[in-house]
């Protein structure tokens, strides 16, 4: 069943870890993210909320990904029927060009 739910998070470019959560719980995992129950709890909170800042009247979710950026890495959340998929990924600073 995990590699069914993981199929494709590996092939992501840069990434460093990855998630699948569901109800706040972790059911698969890897790298920097390998069973971290604390980022999948704040991270179905954050989704959580997001999903309540409805624009729209509707039944269907306002979004269907999420990008949390920090400095050097973002967290890639992508949300599918009950499931939450998060990738960490490295992001690619680049420095400023002198001419």
């Amino acid at each position: 069943m995990s590699a069914a739910l993981t199929q494709g998070l590996e092939r992501v470019p840069a990434q460093v870890g990855y998630l699948v959560i569901s109800d706040g719980a972790v059911l698969a995992s890897s790298g920097e993210l390998q069973n971290d129950e604390a980022s999948a709890g704040l991270l179905w909170g954050l989704v959580a909320a997001a999903a309540g800042l409805r624009l729209q009247r509707g039944l269907d979710p306002p979004f269907k990904r999420l990008s949390v950026v920090f400095g050097d890495h973002s967290l890639l959340v992508t949300v599918s029927g009950q499931k939450l998929f998060v990738v960490k990924r490295q992001n690619h600073v680049q420095e400023p060009i002198t001419v």
